[in-house]
């Protein structure tokens, strides 16, 4: 069982900065891929980034890619998402997940979900 804490959003102005962050219960943290997701009002949940087990992997979407980069720290049980050069567009709640997808852009293959962390980017 791993519980997944979001934090780290708010309201930034458009060509701002966040950091949001992902703090995992449990001691099988290293064993999960973990991913970021999007979801804005009356659309499907989208998926931004992932980072494998290792770490040493890191893949993302089209629209975020060279903007924003995703890590962890798997001592810290901790996934991070360094959002730069923040877009009106970006505006959504953001959600972390982990899990072991055959497909990482997928939300129906990770097994475990945060809360949340709301981004709003004005222009």
């Amino acid at each position: 069982q791993v519980q997944l804490v979001e934090s780290g959003g708010g309201l930034v102005q458009a060509g701002g900065s966040l950091r949001l962050s992902c703090a995992a219960s449990g001691r099988t943290f290293s064993s999960y891929d973990m991913v970021w997701f999007r979801q804005a009002p009356g659309k499907e949940r989208e998926f931004v980034g992932a980072v494998r087990r290792s770490g040493g992997s890191t893949y993302y979407a089209d629209s975020v890619k060279g903007r924003f980069t995703i890590s962890r720290d798997n001592a810290k049980h901790t996934v991070y998402l360094q959002t730069n050069s923040l877009k009106p567009e970006d505006t959504a709640v953001y959600y972390c997940a982990a899990g072991v997808p055959a497909r990482l852009t997928n939300p129906r293959e990770y097994s475990y979900w945060g809360q949340g962390t709301q981004v709003t980017v004005s222009s």
